[in-house]
């Protein structure tokens, strides 16, 4: 066996997903948001001045594939970390390799660290400086929120760039041309995939391309060929790959089921709110769009008749993303039928759209005196601070103007008759406010 054959077969050794993985941005899937024609990330990457940033998003998305496509069109070193197993003593030989790139050669380091929310203080510390001084260019890349995972100071130094889910139809088109691709997919052999067994692929792998492809994988793998020699991917070995089996519902009873989940919650059903939102989940959508819906309508048609709605649904969505599916069933069911059987009241939704409408049309910015920032004001704004009315010396509460002029009189939010509402405006009778 020669070299050739030796590389040609480490190649076809590797998963589906790391071959089909994109090496250039013509090739890179979704994200669009980020990194569109024109867009600041995709300005950074073609010129080479790309700072430290870090990618933040759920997995198979693409964060580790676009940090790979940055290695590959730079003129700069690269090395390459995961934070699980790299110790302080990686991160010191990393920056000295960069410190010697750019003394010797005038050659940037990128240093690419997945997981990067799992590197504890210490090893932040000893990265920081290099960050700090240029020495080194920190890509990161996490599934945490890196704002409450990282260290902030590191943060700070970074543009954290948000990653998306993919979407269905992000995954279709990539799995149809995986199983096209002579060079890198499954078209050296002869594989028919039907059209339902990649849609439900697409739906199963819940934003996931990394998980797609393995699923379609494994299913070209273990399908038996047919007389033909031709092997036929059906729904039904599509359901065996990724291990859910398919609750049919096309793209607009997907649209009908949650549109019927969100009004089932404003109408206090719980039973049929439940219902919905299994058959959505079952069917394979993903369950943190459940879960997103519901703190949306916690706010929207909640609201103020009882504000621990929204705790209680932002804690489910915590509950979800921290233990995942299908543990999460419970609190997030929990917090559905706690929606329904809130009182409900859509004063929040009237009073922002209020504000909404004159924020667009008014925009009268002459704040009142005494509510500016005075720290460099005028004179005359400095001279107006003094009649700023603390209200905590006079009880917690006293009547002053707080609008522009123009807006002084406006009245936004109107407690409703439901549940808390009532208390608000006992509240605001007590402190004797006219508005």
């Amino acid at each position: 066996m020669d070299l050739f054959d030796f590389n040609r077969n480490e190649e076809t050794a590797k998963p589906l997903a790391e071959r089909m993985r994109a090496n250039t941005l013509d090739e890179f899937i979704g994200q669009k948001h980020i990194v569109a024609e024109g867009s600041l990330l995709r300005r950074a990457i073609a010129s080479d001045r790309l700072g430290s940033c870090i990618f933040w998003g759920p997995p198979g998305c693409g964060k580790t594939t676009l940090a790979n496509i940055i290695a590959l069109g730079t003129n700069g070193e690269f090395i390459k970390l995961n934070a699980v197993n790299a110790g302080v003593a990686d991160v010191k030989k990393a920056v000295e390799t960069a410190r010697e790139n750019l003394k010797l050669y005038n050659k940037r380091t990128y240093l690419l660290l997945d997981e990067c929310h799992r590197f504890n203080k210490t090893q932040s510390d000893s990265l920081l400086p290099a960050i700090e001084q240029g020495t080194i260019i920190f890509i990161g890349s996490t599934t945490e929120n890196p704002y409450a995972a990282m260290t902030p100071a590191i943060v700070s130094r970074c543009r954290v760039f948000e990653f998306r889910r993919l979407t269905n139809e992000d995954i279709i088109d990539a799995l149809k041309k995986a199983v096209k691709s002579r060079h890198k997919g499954l078209g050296k052999q002869n594989i028919v995939v039907d059209e339902d067994a990649i849609e439900h692929i697409a739906r199963m792998a819940g934003g996931d391309l990394r998980t797609a492809y393995n699923a379609l994988e494994l299913a070209a793998l273990t399908t038996e060929p047919d007389g033909e020699g031709r092997v036929h991917i059906t729904l039904a070995d599509a359901e065996q790959s990724i291990q859910r089996k398919a609750l049919s519902y096309n793209e607009d009873s997907y649209y009908d089921f949650l549109s019927a989940f969100c009004k089932s919650l404003r109408g206090s059903d719980a039973n049929a709110a439940l219902y919905y939102a299994m058959r959505l989940i079952e069917g394979g959508c993903d369950p943190m769009l459940v879960a997103r819906r519901l703190v949306v309508h916690s706010a929207e048609d909640v609201g103020m008749a009882d504000p621990r709605a929204l705790q209680i649904a932002t804690s489910a969505m915590y509950a979800l993303e921290k233990i995942g599916y299908p543990e999460a069933r419970i609190p997030l069911a929990e917090a559905i039928i706690y929606v329904c059987e809130a009182e409900k009241s859509n004063s929040v939704v009237n009073a922002m759209y209020a504000a909404i409408a004159d924020a667009k049309e008014v925009r009268d910015d002459s704040i009142p005196p005494y509510l500016k920032d005075n720290s460099f004001g005028s004179k005359e704004d400095k001279a107006q601070s003094g009649n700023y009315k603390y209200p905590h010396n006079y009880g917690g509460y006293v009547e002053q103007q707080y609008l522009p002029d123009s807006l002084k009189d406006k009245i936004y939010y109107t407690p409703g008759n439901n549940g808390y509402e009532n208390e608000v405006k006992e509240i605001r009778k007590r402190k004797g406010k006219k508005r």
